[in-house]
């Protein structure tokens, strides 16, 4: 426990010969399950003559996928003839690779998560999936010779995906009279207090992964009860205003030990970095739950449509949806907040109510 009162995972360990402490992370973010496997590869490594401490370090110096795109960005923007091309490389990147793995060390990446960055390109937009792929392998061949990986994980990804021509799946979501039993598991599950929180706020306020893994302090205000996304990072580039209800007002208290005032409101286990989208995923999954994280928004659709009268345009609007056609979108002046206040901390109160809890509502 440091001056502050958090408490640290450290493991006492002797490396050739001399003891030692290695610290393993923040406990709030790193369940005792991680620290013990953590624990147990330093043992291994030290056993075998290594040095988990010289490890941690060589670690900490390999670049995120992020970092390593734009420092091989720049050293090819005197080689590009074409500036539209070297803006595109770059551009790409951001709105398709960088919110799922920019954030991943170059190490780390494995083909799985490419596949993670082009399936959902890859039914509506095939040629700009394929681009993404050959940038995203640019990008790890320059860390294959940086001696950080040994393999191009971009490399015959392409053989992962479906058939062009065959329907695409649905992503799998929870009806929503099952969400809240979601909810109350995931309070109680062994997964660290971030992810934990992350999820339920995500529930609450029917937003993405990205969104949600990625929100900041300086966003949340809680005075007004209100989370403003900037529109650098929302899907449709437009800023999105999210009402939040009591119940999410809580979450984030809860939440605001995490980190520093400036900081991610839900860190991931490296310092100053989101969670992958896999940690929340995977909290899903071991709890046995059959549905994927952005498959909550549409258990909450579901549920305002069946269960609710708000008219069709507030739902869309609580899920940054694009509503109406071009010329209706340049006369709408409202986003329909104050109605879509009343709809979130009504679906707040419905997942209360399933467990059996009051909730207060305004």
């Amino acid at each position: 426990m440091d001056p502050s009162g958090s408490r640290y995972w450290v493991q006492r360990i002797a490396i050739r010969g001399k003891r030692t402490e290695l610290g393993i992370g923040n406990a709030s973010l790193v369940s005792l399950v991680e620290a013990r496997e953590a624990a147990l590869a330093n043992r291994k490594l030290a056993r075998a003559g290594g040095d988990p401490l010289a490890a941690k370090r060589a670690e900490a110096a390999v670049m995120t996928f992020e970092e390593a795109a734009r420092t091989v960005h720049r050293m090819h923007l005197p080689i590009w003839k074409n500036p539209k091309h070297a803006a595109q490389f770059l551009s790409s990147l951001e709105t398709y690779a960088f919110p799922r793995i920019g954030g991943v060390r170059m190490n780390e990446v494995s083909s799985a998560d490419v596949l993670d960055v082009l399936t959902p390109l890859w039914a509506e937009k095939v040629d700009m999936a394929r681009r993404v792929r050959q940038r995203i392998g640019m990008v790890m061949k320059w860390g294959v010779a940086k001696g950080w990986r040994k393999d191009n994980p971009a490399e015959n990804v392409l053989t992962g995906l479906p058939k062009q021509g065959l329907s695409k799946e649905p992503r799998k979501a929870l009806p929503y009279q099952g969400v809240a039993d979601c909810i109350a598991a995931i309070r109680t599950s062994r997964s660290g207090l971030s992810p934990r929180l992350a999820l339920e706020f995500l529930i609450l306020t029917a937003s993405r992964s990205g969104e949600t893994r990625e929100a900041t302090w300086p966003e949340i205000d809680l005075k007004k009860a209100v989370w403003e996304i900037p529109a650098e990072r929302m899907k449709m580039k437009r800023a999105h205003r999210v009402p939040l209800s009591p119940r999410a007002l809580e979450v984030l208290r809860e939440a605001r030990g995490l980190s520093e005032a400036n900081g991610l409101v839900f860190p991931g286990s490296r310092p100053g970095q989101p969670m992958r989208d896999k940690t929340l995923s995977q909290v899903i999954r071991v709890l046995g739950f059959s549905a994927h994280v952005h498959g909550f928004r549409t258990s909450f659709r579901t549920w305002a449509q069946e269960r609710t009268n708000f008219p069709r345009e507030v739902a869309e609007f609580a899920l940054a949806h694009v509503v109406g056609s071009a010329a209706e979108q340049a006369y709408a002046r409202s986003d329909l907040f104050e109605k879509r206040r009343k709809m979130m901390e009504a679906w707040a109160a419905y997942l209360a109510q399933e467990r059996g809890q009051v909730v207060r509502i305004g």
